[in-house]
């Protein structure tokens, strides 16, 4: 009995919980202190210079042209990708409702893009998306039409990107809607089909409402993590041409590792933390209301 009482009080808790709290604390709260410390310094960590300059790096980046382009093109990728993303995710959750023949062999290969490693993908698509011998330039020249090019031309290339996350991250919105949809009681529908609802009601009026927690969690985790996109900008085109692929991320990996300039590096992402940060306030709220 003392035993049991034992591990039933506060201090027996707190001593267990105690190490996992402290590695999530190194690895969660120190790396922002540490960063919004460095922000206030100019930092060259190769010729160990570091100066105290206050908010001299907020202000100079919030005057950059280039760092305006990067979250100008971070807002246009996350925004067109999470609404494709969701978008497709919830028509093949609605295809894929119900029992037929060979779904399973189906659902695997939706899923499988998002199995495989970002990087390899970008190397499978980046043969895909070449001028002179890419496929889909192939399948243009075939039907007498002019090659684009997907990766060089300034109008396209930020579209090419996105289009690669689509097919990759498109299954994990396919999911979470598809776990939806089962957990929905056909006699529902049923009833609702009875009443006279046509398809497009129930869907409008039932399935879109129930999936709602669901729709708003996808949206918030895929609008977070397309926002800081870095990946694919590195594989297939590095920032270019020009600064039309340039993102946030992006733009925070060439200031610390190619201009090693930390100062200002930590402070572009500091920009990064707050916007997900009020996203993230956002679109919890959000889910709260519609739990309530």
């Amino acid at each position: 009995m003392k035993t049991l009482n034992k591990r039933n009080s506060p201090m027996f808790f707190i001593v267990i919980l105690l190490p996992a709290l402290l590695v999530i604390l190194f690895l969660t709260v120190y790396p922002v202190l540490n960063t919004m410390s460095l922000s206030f310094f100019k930092y060259n960590y190769l010729a160990d210079d570091k100066d105290f300059i206050g908010f001299k790096n907020f202000i100079t980046i919030g005057s950059d042209k280039v760092f305006q382009t990067a979250f100008l093109n971070t807002i246009i990728f996350s925004a067109v990708a999470t609404i494709l993303e969701v978008g497709f995710g919830i028509f093949l959750a609605l295809m894929f409702y119900g029992e037929f023949r060979g779904k399973r062999l189906f659902m695997i290969t939706v899923i499988f893009p998002m199995m495989v490693s970002t990087m390899v993908i970008c190397a499978i698509w980046k043969v895909l998306y070449h001028y002179d011998i890419g496929l889909f330039n192939y399948i243009l020249r075939s039907l007498n039409l002019e090659p684009i090019g997907w990766l060089i031309d300034k109008s396209k290339a930020l579209l090419s990107i996105i289009l690669v996350d689509v097919w990759q991250w498109t299954p994990f919105a396919f999911l979470v809607m598809q776990a939806g949809l089962s957990s929905i009681p056909r006699e529902v529908f049923e009833s609702s089909s009875i009443d006279g609802a046509g398809y497009l009601r129930n869907l409008l009026s039932i399935t879109l409402p129930i999936l709602s927690s669901q729709i708003l969690m996808v949206i918030m985790l895929r609008t977070i993590d397309t926002f800081r996109i870095f990946g694919k900008v590195y594989a297939l085109t590095q920032g270019g041409p020009g600064n039309s692929t340039e993102t946030v991320s992006y733009y925070i990996y060439r200031e610390g590792f190619s201009f090693f300039n930390l100062g200002r590096a930590s402070a572009s992402a500091l920009y990064v933390l707050v916007v997900i940060s009020l996203i993230a306030l956002i679109y919890i709220k959000g889910i709260m209301k519609e739990e309530n």
